[in-house]
């Protein structure tokens, strides 16, 4: 359970071998991965410790031309260490890893394995990670629960019988159990942040073009993004500071030197101005969601920060969100509900055709809208240095639930309605974090959303940074772990 940043430096400084810190994370995942769900098509143990041999051999090249315990010497191959070196990773099963199924929880794609890299998992390699396996996710990321016909539900490691989450539930899940330290995810609508909420991690959704992907649809989107999910800020930072940077093969990636954010100092909170939303922008929250994050609220308070009681206007957010998102399905999923319907969720189904039933006129109100909510959003933070809202607007469900129909006495009829507060932020372009915020009386961790100003994630990263360590939510550890499981 050290960060990623501390066994990363022991690996460098030879304080542990890649080797050893290998079979410590397969120790855990033989421990607790039974009961989580939340690592699939993982390597044999063996296989897994080729890999951090190979690292080791690395290291001690790095070492003997000179590099030392710092590691900034070259390796074998004339190039630097690499951020994660020598770290186990599994990667969201979405994305492409060489060699590894590419399921994405689908039986239409239970048997297909990638022949490439994505750029991911590119970027996850020169970084010097050794990827071990996939992590767990509902069909095609629909959602904010993991669950499939593929694999067994990810569930929640503060509470066995309640969901971790998703779409990146099972990388969520796998940080905050142990079982590996630290992991990607994807969010086009929560997939980061509700599942970082549940499990009392950090998940961060970048701006648009931070993290470059090589998705073969619509690379000018900034609607769905690739981002990290740590048990700290730093770690996150970590991995962020791997994954960005520019790459031709995307057209919004900003050329912005990445490694400041693999060593995040905190800020200072005195004077930081925070927009305080309780309801982001009028949706109903459960009271005890509320009530665990006046925890946050008063901290910083208390360092001195200046927080009012703000709602931003998100008006057509829901509208542009909805529109974009069911176009989003086409692209990915239409050409599988055509030839494999019976073999997909329902949900899925009705999106692609919604996807297929707009019309153009809803097309382009849908972009306005986004734009539209963009400026306001920009104009909001031009006076704040930080928006602040509820991650989700409840706790983890069961685990029997398909997705939250009922939140403080308002009905849902469709699956995304209750991650609103996350997908409205989405529209907005703007970075968003998920930081542990508080936790209910019976244990459950609740997430503060923290919105920063568009491009802004060294800021944002800094000031959440300065409240984890006020606060040490983070430091809470499952129950499972302290029982030995």
């Amino acid at each position: 359970m050290l960060s990623a940043r501390e066994q990363a430096r022991a690996v460098r400084a030879g304080e542990i071998s890649a080797v050893e810190l290998m079979d410590d994370h397969y120790d855990r995942i033989d421990a607790a991965e039974p009961q989580l769900g939340a690592i699939v098509n993982a390597l044999p143990r063996e296989r897994a410790l080729e890999l951090a041999r190979e690292a080791d051999r690395t290291t001690a090249a790095a070492r003997a031309a000179g590099g030392g315990a710092a590691g900034r010497a070259a390796g074998a191959a004339g190039e630097p260490l690499g951020l994660l070196h020598g770290l186990p990773i599994a990667v969201k099963d979405v994305m492409d890893v060489a060699g590894f199924p590419t399921t994405a929880g689908s039986l239409v794609h239970a048997d297909r394995i990638a022949t490439r890299d994505s750029l991911l998992a590119e970027r996850l390699r020169a970084a010097g990670a050794l990827i071990i396996g996939k992590t767990n996710t509902p069909e095609h990321g629909l959602g904010t629960l993991t669950f499939n016909k593929l694999f067994p539900p990810t569930r929640n490691p503060y509470d066995l019988t309640r969901h971790a989450g998703g779409s990146s539930g099972g990388a969520a899940a796998a940080v905050a159990a142990g079982l590996l330290p630290l992991a990607d995810g994807s969010d086009s609508g929560g997939s980061l942040r509700y599942p970082a909420a549940f499990c009392n991690v950090v998940g961060l959704r970048p701006s648009p073009g931070r993290i470059p992907s090589s998705r073969p649809d619509d690379g000018w989107s900034p609607h769905g993004v690739l981002g990290p999910i740590a048990r700290d800020v730093g770690d996150a930072g970590l991995l962020l500071a791997a994954l960005a940077g520019r790459d031709d093969r995307t057209p919004i990636a900003l050329d912005d030197d990445p490694l400041a954010f693999a060593a995040l100092a905190p800020s200072d909170l005195r004077g930081v101005k925070v927009a305080w939303s309780r309801t982001v922008d009028g949706l109903p929250i459960d009271p005890e969601v509320t009530a665990a994050l006046e925890q946050s609220r008063a901290l910083l308070v208390e360092a001195g920060a200046l927080v009012e009681e703000v709602e931003p206007d998100l008006s057509g957010a829901d509208e542009a969100w909805e529109t974009i998102e069911m176009l989003g399905f086409l692209a990915f999923c239409g050409a599988d509900v055509d030839a494999h319907r019976e073999l997909m969720r329902d949900d899925i189904v009705r999106n692609v055709e919604q996807g297929r039933a707009l019309s153009a006129q809803q097309i382009v109100d849908a972009q306005a809208a986004r734009t539209a909510v963009y400026r306001r959003t920009t104009r909001l933070l031009e006076r704040y240095d930080l928006l602040a809202t509820p991650t989700a607007p409840v706790v983890a469900p069961p685990i029997e639930v398909e997705w939250v129909s009922e939140i403080a006495g308002e009905r849902f009829d469709r699956y995304f309605l209750w991650q609103r507060c996350a997908s409205r932020i989405v529209a907005t372009a703007h970075p968003a974090l998920s930081l542990p915020g508080g936790f209910t009386p019976a244990g459950l961790p609740v997430g503060l959303q923290l919105v920063g100003r568009h491009r802004g994630e060294l800021d944002l990263l800094r000031h959440a940074a300065a409240l984890e360590a006020a606060s040490g939510f983070a430091q809470r550890r499952p129950p499972m772990l302290a029982a030995g499981r």
